[in-house]
């Protein structure tokens, strides 16, 4: 019988997964129209490689860059550049996207095939078709595999874990993936594994999803060098440094990284776009999706083209209630409350939560009463409502001193704040002045 590991601090949430947690993945209607934005991942924008009149077909790279941080962009669909224009992303960044109005055809691109036998590719190799496949965390973060996975002069990748933690409320989706796609997880695993070099594989599971943990299992036995941890279903289990705590007691560093500790962590949905890119030679052209919540008349799990515009998604989920009041892209404690419904989803999108209006109220925030619950649930056992004081009052030096580089924006001292405080808020705003002042003394 495995035992539930956790890290310490953190915080326990109404799941409410079981709106969609017996649903399994089902395509969602293909969209007539589809926006795909080129900045898809952290790093510099992609550059467009076509233009308005242009016909592309299903998988073929409509952008690309010259640079480490990047991650390639493919069609969604085969049809018409309509346009290219400026978009707003999820994320509420502003960049150029093609627009592309689909035809019925779905004709593949050229070239598009199966890369071999895993065996017979080399570690460099598989990174280079993770890279043009455009492969990014797909746990919402969006940063780009390849790079992450070229390990530093000096550094060893001991071992790989796969995060099927998916401790965000609502969310489905990797449960699902876990459940209907088990072999292409350990496959893709698998490539991960090789591509570093890492020994040891590690799959973590909180333990509200026992069923992935049991199709898992049936998949890895005889696998000596595979093995699956179970975790306490706690927030945010899922996180990097809080998973690499629970699964091998080691600490990443301030201001590390978790191959600084030996170790690199991916998520179960990228490890199956992995398996497609090579089974398939498939770039990262759809995900799954979870649409849900109280606003939503029939909760759904989806597999998506990206650049669907969240509308169509929406329709594909029964539409929204009558007093549905606020749309989130993501989890409800890390995602973003979106102004339209004409905004893409894209390779970062996990989930589409609707809330209603009893569960969106207007508040005044209060002055702090110095309770500490937010210092007493942080995972990173930081001081955020000191943070969030010195980024309201432009103390950066301040910011800098008390490591607000390691927050890692999990939503918890909003969330247990009594003074409805915008803790997170004031913390995002003070980490993007201190990381513009450091990227401007560089540059200086």
């Amino acid at each position: 019988m495995l035992r539930a590991l956790t890290f310490k601090q953190g915080i326990y949430l109404e799941e409410n997964k079981t709106l969609t947690s017996d649903k399994p993945l089902k395509k969602a209607s293909r969209p007539a129209q589809v926006i795909i934005p080129l900045l898809q991942h952290i790093g510099v924008p992609c550059k467009a490689l076509v233009k308005r009149g242009d016909h592309v077909d299903l998988g073929q790279k409509i952008g690309d860059a010259d640079d480490c941080l990047y991650a390639p962009i493919h069609s969604s669909v085969s049809g018409t550049v309509k346009e290219i224009r400026t978009v707003l992303t999820p994320e509420g960044k502003l960049c150029e996207a093609v627009v592309i109005e689909a035809d019925p055809e779905d004709k593949l691109a050229e070239g598009i095939s199966g890369k071999g036998d895993l065996e017979a590719i080399s570690p460099e190799e598989i990174i280079n078709i993770i890279r043009e496949a455009g492969i990014v965390g797909m746990g919402g973060a969006m940063f780009p595999t390849h790079a992450k996975l070229s390990i530093p002069e000096g550094k060893k990748a001991e071992y790989l874990i796969l995060n099927g933690a998916e401790c965000e409320p609502f969310l489905t989706g990797d449960y699902r993936l876990m459940l209907e796609r088990p072999e292409d997880v350990v496959y893709g695993m698998k490539a991960l594994m090789k591509a570093v070099g890492a020994a040891k594989g590690i799959i973590g599971i909180e333990d509200n999803k026992v069923d992935a943990i049991e199709a898992l299992q049936e998949v890895i036995a005889g696998e000596s060098n595979i093995e699956i941890k179970k975790l306490l279903t706690k927030y945010p289990q899922g996180g990097e440094r809080m998973l690499i705590k629970a699964v091998l007691n080691r600490e990443v560093p301030v201001n590390g990284l978790p191959i600084d500790v030996g170790v690199i962590v991916n998520n179960i949905a990228t490890a199956v776009a992995v398996a497609d890119a090579i089974k398939k030679g498939m770039p990262l052209i759809e995900r799954s999706v979870t649409v849900s919540g109280p606003g939503v008349n029939e909760p759904v799990n989806l597999i998506f083209r990206i650049g669907t515009p969240i509308e169509d998604l929406l329709a594909d989920a029964g539409g929204m209630t009558a007093d549905a009041a606020k749309v989130i892209m993501g989890g409800p404690m890390t995602g973003c409350t979106q102004p339209n419904l004409d905004i893409s989803a894209t390779k970062g999108t996990t989930g589409i939560i609707v809330l209603t209006k009893n569960q969106v109220e207007d508040f005044d925030p209060q002055p702090c009463i110095r309770c500490a619950r937010c210092v007493d649930a942080c995972p990173e056992f930081l001081m955020p409502l000191n943070l969030a004081n010195y980024a309201e009052h432009g103390m950066l030096e301040q910011l800098e001193k008390y490591n607000v580089l390691s927050c890692i924006e999990c939503g918890i001292c909003s969330y247990v704040c009594p003074a409805r405080r915008p803790l997170l808020h004031n913390i995002r705003i003070g980490k993007a002045e201190v990381i513009a002042k450091n990227v401007s003394s560089k540059q200086g």
